[in-house]
């Protein structure tokens, strides 16, 4: 299945399901074109502004259907007329839901993962297809929108072979983050460079360790040795004197 690129529906919605502060909206925007190759679609990559222009719409069409925040019914995100782009349309709502989350996980990097059990989610969004339908699609989203599920223990689950009823640990896939975040998780690649130069500083680190405890041990050795002569000389004292 070919990977999800997001829209500004999705981009408004999630604005909107966040309640992202109204001076903050331009910032999580200019984030998300800094990373357009790896999240946005085609024809909202080409100028900011288009991109800008076109989500402050969606957003206020959200709002005049009463899309305001979290507590909104996610329904109204895709209205009647919408088409499911990957999953099948009785489960759109299904496929609006599993947006918001994936571009949370990408707003907070931090956030290792969200916590979710599934099991109960038809009954939240409104779903009336049937369950094992509803599990294909999940299967579908994840594959989708490049997220995986680890239980607690941190094993990776395959979503195709069924949900288990527990909560569970959903997060980006290793390449997505690789690719929004860097190797070292703060949007910088690391490159062949920065490894070098982290090398060297821990190899200057251990020398300076292992200085340092050479130091106190010939410190210390040499307390010793001054301590026993002591002693030597207090005994010939007191030997000479008896």
């Amino acid at each position: 299945m070919a990977h999800y690129l997001f829209n500004a529906r999705d981009i408004a919605a999630y604005c909107k399901w966040a309640g992202v502060p109204a001076h903050l909206e331009k910032d999580y925007l200019q984030f998300l074109f800094g990373k357009r190759d790896v999240l946005l679609a085609r024809p909202l990559a080409a100028e900011y502004t288009i991109f800008e222009r076109e989500v402050f719409r969606e957003m206020y069409y959200l709002w005049s259907v009463g899309f305001v925040n979290e507590y909104s019914d996610v329904e109204l995100i895709a209205p009647d007329h919408s088409i499911a782009i990957f999953c099948a349309q009785e489960f759109i709502a299904l496929e609006s839901y599993m947006k918001l989350i994936a571009l949370h996980l990408v707003f907070t990097r931090g956030l290792p993962y969200v916590r979710l059990n599934f099991v109960g989610l038809p009954l939240l969004l409104g779903i009336s297809g049937d369950y094992e339908g509803f599990e294909r699609n999940v299967a579908m989203a994840f594959d989708a929108l490049r997220l995986r599920a680890t239980d607690i223990f941190g094993r990776v689950l395959d979503m195709k072979i069924g949900i288990p009823d527990e909560l569970l640990c959903i997060s980006l896939r290793d390449d997505v983050k690789e690719l929004l975040f860097g190797e070292d998780g703060t949007g910088r690649k690391a490159g062949t460079d920065i490894r070098a130069k982290m090398s060297a500083l821990k190899e200057k680190s251990l020398k300076e360790r292992e200085d340092r405890e050479r130091e106190q041990a010939s410190a210390t050795a040499r307390t010793g040795a001054k301590r026993i002569k002591d002693d030597q000389v207090n005994r010939g004292t007191r030997n000479g004197r008896s």
